[in-house]
């Protein structure tokens, strides 16, 4: 990854590309982490405030983060990292408002983020476009990748809420489990899916 040094960048832009150029190139564990760690918080509040339900919130943040690690190699550094990041997490978020047609901020609102910029929230037509389609066939495919490595006993449990799409009380009562212990279990399986998607290779 190379970085246009005409180009002004914040300190803290800079320590980003540090830390994307050891995870792409040295697949630095600790820089996904580190990378994991600036980001986690500011990603969820901004996707907390398009789809207004923590829930979906934590599963679209973890989505977000594991399309964007799967896809590093691939980040233009003229550009910064938080804003790319961003893009891909409001993006994924649009898609699934627009597939659950929940009600969210107006359509001609827009986020700002920490660097400054403000992310215009865009709601197309309904029916997705090839293009759309495929970034949609890939993010399914990314996070299948993602969930077959958890345990067994999870896996059911996030098949039903990621790919399924049920709610928490829908999943209660197609496993015929008391809601509290599904609860409970998913974020297990959400704490599990985190350290993947950061990196870890041993998962207990």
């Amino acid at each position: 990854m190379e970085v246009n040094q005409e180009k002004q960048f914040s300190a803290k832009a800079k320590h980003d590309f540090k830390l994307i150029r050891a995870a792409v190139e040295n697949n630095d564990e600790k820089a996904y982490a580190e990378l994991m760690q600036i980001y986690k918080k500011p990603v969820y509040h901004v996707v907390l405030k398009m789809v207004r339900n923590t829930d979906d919130a934590d599963d679209l943040t973890i989505e977000a983060f594991a399309k964007a690690f799967k896809n590093l190699h691939k980040f233009n550094p003229e550009f910064a990292f938080s804003t790319w990041l961003f893009r891909i997490a409001t993006n994924n978020c649009i898609d699934f408002i627009r597939k659950n047609k929940i009600k969210t901020m107006s359509i001609d609102s827009a986020i700002k983020i920490d660097n400054g910029d403000e992310i215009t929230i865009d709601f197309r037509d309904q029916n997705l476009n090839p293009q759309e389609t495929t970034i949609k066939n890939q993010k399914i495919e990314i996070m299948q990748h993602v969930v077959s490595r958890l345990p067994d006993k999870y896996q059911r449990l996030v098949t039903l809420r990621y790919f399924d799409e049920l709610s928490y009380e829908e999943i209660a009562t197609e496993l015929k489990a008391p809601l509290g212990t599904v609860k409970a279990q998913l974020h297990r399986a959400r704490e599990l899916l985190y350290d993947m998607v950061k990196g870890k290779k041993e998962i207990i």
